[in-house]
C-alpha cells in the first residue's frame, strides 16, 4: 500500500457503469472517494451495492451535482489531488435536439475543469471515447489517437459530437488556463464497453444488446463486428493516466480487440446454453442483411461497416502506460454472466 490512502479522488458519475469500477478500485487501491450523483436519495442503495464488493466502501462519500448547474462542483473538487470526469450522458436513442447530448456533455467537463483548476487538482483524468476519433464511420485506415470523428464524418451521430466536442473543450481549457494554474489533463477514449454490471440500475447499452442477445430474440447475426474492451480494463486505464507521468497532454484510445457478432452469439450460447439461454449461431449472408434493411425503417436502408472488421491501434496506450487488455470473448461472457447472476433477462 501507496500514500494513496492519504489522497481524495472525485470521480464524477460514479453510479455508471465505467464510474462504479473506477470509484471500486480506487477504494481498492487505498483511496479515497469521493462520488458525484444527481440525486442524494441513491447514496444509501450505492453504499450497500459498495459494501458488497469491497471491505473499503467506508472511504467513500457522496455530493450531489448536476452537468447543467455550478451548484456543488466547487464544494466537490475541494481537497481532491485527482478527478477522473466520468459522467457524460449516453443514450440509447439519439435525442430529437442533439443539444440534449451537447450541452450536458460540453458544459459540464468545462464546469469540472474550472472548479478543479480553481481547487489546485494535479490531474483531470476524462472519459471521453473512440466516437470522438472515428464518429460513426471508418475510412478503413486504423485509427489512432492522431484522429478526430469531424476529420473522418462531418455527419457522425449526436453522441459523437459531443463526445468530440468536449474532448476538445476540455483540450481548449487546459491550454489557455492562467499561467499560475497548472491543471494536467489525460483523456481516455474507450470503444465498445462490456464486462461485468456490478448492479442492475447501470444496464447501458452495451448490456442490453447483450440482454437481446441471451433473450434469443436474434434468429441470427450480420456480419458485422464490435471492437470491444472490459469496463475493468477501462477503470484500470484511468487509474494509471491518473498517477503516470507520462500520460499528462495525451489522449488514450483504450480497445482489446475486435469480435464478430457471430463470436459473440456463440460464446454466450457455448456458456449459458445450459442454464436455458440458448442463442443462435447463424451468421445471416450480406445480400440478405441488405434486402432486409430495405424494409426495416430502423436500420434506415444501410449497415454501415457490414462485412468490413474495424481497425484501431491501442499500441499507444499499451506502450506508454503498460496496460494489458482481457479478451473480446472474456467481457463478453462476464458481462452475459453478471446479467444473469443481476436477474435482469
Amino acid at each position: 500500500m501507496t500514500d494513496s490512502n492519504s489522497k481524495t479522488v472525485l470521480v464524477t458519475g460514479s453510479s455508471g457503469f465505467i464510474g462504479t469500477h473506477c470509484v471500486l478500485q480506487l477504494l481498492e487501491q487505498g483511496y479515497k472517494v469521493r462520488g458525484t450523483v444527481r440525486d442524494l436519495d441513491r447514496v444509501k442503495d450505492l453504499r450497500d451495492i459498495f459494501s458488497r464488493h469491497t471491505q473499503a466502501a467506508d472511504y467513500l462519500e457522496f455530493i450531489q451535482t448536476d452537468l447543467l448547474k455550478d451548484d456543488g462542483w466547487e464544494e466537490s473538487v475541494a481537497g481532491c489531488e485527482y478527478v477522473l470526469h466520468v459522467a457524460s450522458p449516453f443514450p440509447n436513442e439519439m435525442p430529437e435536439n442533439e443539444d440534449d447530448l451537447i450541452r450536458p456533455a460540453v458544459d459540464g467537463t468545462l464546469r469540472v475543469l474550472k472548479a478543479a483548476s480553481e481547487a489546485r487538482v494535479k490531474r483531470v483524468v476524462l472519459t471521453s471515447s473512440v466516437a470522438a476519433i472515428h464518429g460513426h464511420h471508418a475510412d478503413g485506415h486504423a485509427l489512432d489517437e492522431s484522429d478526430w470523428s469531424e476529420e473522418v464524418n462531418e455527419s457522425a451521430d449526436a453522441y459523437a459530437k459531443s463526445k468530440m466536442l468536449a474532448e476538445k473543450a476540455a483540450w481548449d481549457f487546459v491550454k489557455n488556463q492562467a499561467a499560475d494554474h497548472s491543471l494536467e489533463l489525460v483523456a481516455i477514449n474507450p470503444c465498445f464497453v462490456m464486462g461485468p454490471l456490478l448492479y442492475e440500475a447501470s444496464l447501458g447499452t452495451s448490456a442490453k444488446a447483450i440482454r437481446v442477445f441471451l433473450s434469443g430474440a436474434y434468429p441470427g447475426t450480420a456480419r458485422l463486428s464490435w471492437f470491444l474492451v472490459d469496463v475493468r480494463d477501462v477503470a484500470a486505464a484511468h487509474l494509471v493516466a491518473m498517477t503516470n507521468p507520462k500520460a499528462s497532454g495525451n489522449r488514450y484510445i483504450c480497445a482489446s480487440e475486435a469480435i464478430w457478432l457471430t463470436d459473440v452469439a456463440k460464446a454466450l450460447n457455448n456458456n449459458f446454453a445450459e442454464q436455458g439461454f440458448k442463442i443462435s449461431t447463424v451468421q445471416f449472408p450480406n445480400w440478405f442483411v441488405k434486402v432486409y434493411a430495405l424494409f426495416d425503417k430502423t436500420v434506415k436502408g444501410e449497415v454501415p461497416n457490414l462485412g468490413k472488421e474495424i481497425r484501431i491501434s491501442n499500441c499507444k496506450i499499451k506502450d506508454e502506460l503498460g496496460m494489458r487488455f482481457r479478451s473480446a470473448e472474456e467481457s463478453v461472457v462476464a458481462m452475459g454472466r453478471s446479467l444473469i447472476e443481476l436477474g435482469v433477462l
